[in-house]
């Protein structure tokens, strides 16, 4: 059983590395300078994967925000449904995720 200042110091680490994967995403989405067309097309079919990865990030990084409020107001690991509390397996596999395994959608 982790400790809520260990859940907290996981879910501050993860935050971190996100917003590093966006800012590397778009320092390499800046960075195109294709001088033909096969090379454009190219740069273009990364660019849909890069924005892609960003958004996932992004909806990641929501999520991960909002656990660190539930932390900050003592709701952190109970269900936001049902109020019961999320197991420690649960919270092990998904650190932010708000509901307990009966209420996942």
């Amino acid at each position: 059983m982790s400790s809520i200042h260990e859940r907290r110091a996981q879910l501050e680490a993860r935050l971190a590395d996100l917003n590093a994967r966006i800012a590397g995403i778009e320092m390499e989405l800046d960075s195109h300078d294709a001088k033909d067309w096969e090379e454009l097309a190219t740069e273009r079919e990364d660019d849909e994967v890069l924005e892609g990865m960003g958004n996932s990030a992004q909806t990641e990084i929501r999520q991960i925000q909002a656990a660190l409020e539930r932390v900050a107001i003592g709701e952190y690991g109970y269900c936001v449904k049902c109020g019961e509390q999320i197991s420690d397996e649960r919270l092990d596999a998904l650190p932010y995720t708000p509901f307990c395994r009966k209420c996942a959608p």
